[in-house]
């Protein structure tokens, strides 16, 4: 499975609702798994960013369907970065000439 980080803002819809958070966090969860990945876990932080989460996929699309798919509920915007793990980095590395 591939490895993301998601920084995650909320919107101003968000924020309106943010007593919601931890129902919309465990939907999240659960969505991912109908999708086969899942959440390693989610963190509600302090400075530039509200919210960090660490998501496991099978692949690219199926973690950008699931990022878009919490998207379009309005209540957050996040920043997803791939994530390497040191095995898969260490094969990057040999392929290195």
């Amino acid at each position: 499975m591939s490895a993301y980080i998601a920084l995650v803002n909320f919107t101003e819809q968000g924020v309106k609702d943010v007593k919601e958070t931890v129902n919309r966090a465990r939907a999240a969860k659960q969505a991912a798994q109908a999708a086969g990945g899942r959440f390693i876990g989610i963190w509600w932080t302090l400075g530039p960013y509200d919210l960090v989460a660490i998501i496991e996929a099978p692949d690219d699309e199926a973690a950008t369907r699931l990022l878009l798919t919490v998207a379009m509920q309005g209540n957050v915007r996040s920043m997803t970065m791939r994530a390497f793990s040191e095995d898969e980095m260490e094969r990057i590395v040999q392929g290195l000439p």
